[in-house]
């Protein structure tokens, strides 16, 4: 697990926003979520989505990564709540989708869940927005 994370300012501030906005209808369980993702942001370093390196899992990124305890390998795509619509897409606010926020290929990541701890290895990002060019609003 590493100790910072790389977000855009871009993906920053629409993440402040979206806690904001939730926080005060949150249930317990949901604010929990919220806060594993503030925290996440708190250890950020944010930068310019031209200055991003191309292995980093942004919003909207496609990443393949691979259980370390069962071997299987997966590809995602991390969205905003609003955007989680199909089979291979993980919302920000899942456990999973907040941990792998940030994150590089190679990197290990780790989270608690309620049987212990899950570990994914990031094996590549297949697609990141900011190395496509695509600007969003």
């Amino acid at each position: 697990m590493r100790d910072r994370i790389y977000i855009t300012a871009h993906d920053f501030e629409k993440l402040q926003r979206l806690i904001d906005a939730r926080r005060a209808a949150a249930t317990p369980a949901d604010r929990e979520y919220l806060d594993m993702l503030e925290q996440e942001l708190d250890r950020a370093e944010i930068v310019e989505p031209d200055a991003v390196p191309r292995d980093v899992v942004t919003m909207n990124s496609e990443v393949r990564v691979k259980d370390l305890d069962s071997g299987e390998a997966h590809t995602y795509r991390l969205v905003f709540p609003t955007q989680a619509r199909t089979g291979n897409s993980i919302s920000v606010l899942a456990p999973v989708g907040t941990a792998m926020l940030g994150y590089r290929a190679g990197d290990i990541i780790e989270w608690r869940v309620p049987k212990g701890i899950r570990r994914l290895e990031v094996l590549e990002v297949l697609y990141q927005p900011e190395a496509a060019g695509v600007s969003r609003d």
